[in-house]
């Protein structure tokens, strides 16, 4: 701790030590750069920390609840918008450019970090023109448009997956992992009943309708073969009224919920999950020893969550599901399967634990420290 503090920028005699994180459109955007701020402000009394995000809600949300100061840029997406948007939204890159550099003066952050989506890329670009120190992290196997583009120009690429690293230019580059808040690895220990199967699904942050619909009908059949599951069901916000009914409707019962604040506690209770393949998840997964049934987001650029979910496959770690085959009764199987072999069950989380760098966002501060100069 004491040669990390040698930096005389890093003295306890500065006002302020001052990082700005840049990035959002989805949890799995933000929650690696909560879990990075988390780790710096354990390893620094005197550092301050401003998140950059786009206009969407949930990104705030997200933030505050969390205690985060956040501000915004008037920034979409240009992936998927057809011809006519995406020429609208590239006439307004220069206003997010402006608007990223009014904020970068007022914050005068020693270091700039992008978190990938749309809104990281003014950031770090004006950070870059501005000549502040930038680095980037991309969470998927296959990079994001936004951060092929900056691993151009910024200072650092932190990656998640070996798989990416082609993408990107030889001699910046640090396989880290993907970040994962700290609370996953704290707090009690929950003790699951033996008798009690508890299946956690997870569609994202912001849902998956296919996987949603497919595992309230294996919801039913399980209950028709007289298998006792507990279930625990993040539907995302679009969804969760169609759930609700879809459930009531096949009379069968289990907690469900638009989003689940405390998502570590959720691990903690389940015993498998079923979730998408989205690379915070993954993480999330291999960090805990979790085992879990993948569905992949089959319209995800480049099929980058079925790359994801493969590495865990690979290792044994999990089962795969695509998309095109899923099915209540495939998922209904599955589940049956592990319920009657706890043995393989354990050995599947043994296996995830493998691909797990728990110590990726410590990894990630001490580099981020070396650039400040």
């Amino acid at each position: 701790m004491e040669k990390r503090r040698s930096n005389p920028l890093l003295s306890s005699k500065m006002p302020g030590i001052r990082f700005l994180v840049a990035g959002g459109g989805t949890g799995g955007h933000l929650f690696p750069g909560i879990a990075v701020a988390r780790e710096l402000e354990k390893r620094f009394s005197n550092v301050e920390i401003l998140f950059v995000a786009g206009l969407a809600r949930m990104e705030s949300e997200i933030l505050s609840r969390y205690r985060y100061d956040v501000t915004s840029i008037e920034i979409e997406g240009l992936m998927g918008r057809g011809w006519r948007k995406g020429l609208t939204v590239l006439s307004r890159v220069p206003r997010s450019l402006l608007e990223s550099a009014q904020v970068i003066r007022r914050f005068s952050p020693h270091l700039v970090l992008g978190m990938g989506a749309y809104s990281a890329g003014p950031v770090c670009l004006a950070a870059r023109f501005m000549k502040i120190p930038t680095a980037i992290h991309e969470q998927n196997s296959y990079p994001g448009l936004t951060n092929r583009l900056l691993s151009r120009v910024v200072d650092q690429v932190f990656i998640s997956f070996e798989e990416s690293r082609r993408y990107f230019k030889a001699g910046k580059i640090f396989l880290t992992g993907n970040p994962v808040r700290q609370e996953f690895f704290s707090g009690p220990r929950i003790e699951r009943e033996e008798s009690r199967f508890t299946v956690l699904i997870i569609g994202g942050s912001q849902g998956a309708r296919a996987l949603n619909r497919a595992f309230a009908e294996a919801a039913s059949i399980l209950k028709q073969k007289g298998r006792q599951v507990k279930v625990i069901h993040q539907t995302g916000h679009a969804d969760y009224r169609e759930v609700v009914a879809d459930y009531k409707r096949r009379d069968v019962e289990g907690d469900i919920l638009p989003f689940i604040e405390d998502m570590a506690t959720a691990y903690k209770e389940a015993d498998l999950v079923i979730s998408r393949a989205g690379a915070t998840t993954i993480f999330e997964l291999a960090g805990l020893a979790k085992p879990s049934i993948l569905v992949p987001y089959p319209y995800a650029s480049h099929r980058h969550q079925e790359i994801n979910a493969r590495t865990l496959v690979r290792e044994g770690g999990a089962e795969m599901i695509l998309e095109n085959d899923l099915t209540g009764k495939a998922l209904s199987d599955l589940v049956a399967k592990y319920m009657d072999d706890r043995d393989a069950l354990m050995e599947m989380g043994k296996r995830a634990a493998k691909v797990g760098r728990p110590n990726a966002s410590s990894v990630i501060v001490d580099q981020l420290v070396k650039m400040i100069h």
